[in-house]
């Protein structure tokens, strides 16, 4: 898997926890270092834990699993990002929470970055580089977090779900380039 690669799922991963913090943004009246270093760390720090995670668990099974890993792969990333795309497209309202307790950021944290760990079950079968993966996603998510926030804070909700849907492609193109690639349809 290229740098490249590994860029844009980062990119991807981060549309979770970049929706979120734009509806973080909505919530205050007016945003403050405080307000980004809380969504970034929350947010980034999970980011980057969770496929490490991912990545332990799919490498304690990969024996076992060998000769499927690229239809797990592209199952997994096919899923989450199916997911997104339907959240994307959805006309649920999200709650604005204006907390920024730890009782509020850490379910939020979690429950953005669970497709990380899936991520980082893949990437155990793909023999990626995980240490520099996770703190690559870590450090992507964080800043595009704080990005959110004050995107959030100025320009209002209407970006959140073009951020879902546009990650949830990446995603699912990327699991469609990892199974053709190992079928030897195409090579980069």
């Amino acid at each position: 898997m290229s740098f490249f690669d590994i860029f844009l799922i980062a990119v991807a991963l981060s549309m979770d926890a970049f929706a979120v913090s734009i509806c973080k943004g909505l919530s205050v009246k007016k945003v403050n270092a405080k307000h980004i270093l809380t969504v970034g760390v929350y947010f980034g720090g999970f980011q980057a834990l969770m496929p490490a995670l991912g990545f332990l668990l799919g490498f304690k099974f990969e024996s076992f699993i060998t000769s499927v890993d690229h239809w797990i792969a592209f199952v997994l990333l096919a899923l989450i990002g199916g997911s997104m795309i339907k959240e994307a497209l959805g006309k649920d309202e999200e709650q604005v929470d204006d907390s920024f307790s730890v009782k509020t950021m850490l379910p939020l944290a979690v429950a953005t970055s669970i497709d990380a760990l899936a991520v980082g079950i893949s990437f155990a079968f793909l023999g990626v580089d995980i240490v520099t993966a996770a703190l690559f996603i870590g450090i992507t998510t964080f800043v595009l977090s704080g990005v959110g926030i004050v995107v959030g804070n100025v320009f209002g909700a209407k970006y959140k779900s073009k951020a879902d849907l546009a990650g949830g492609i990446v995603l699912i193109l990327i699991g469609l380039k990892i199974l053709l690639e190992h079928l030897g349809v195409i090579s980069f």
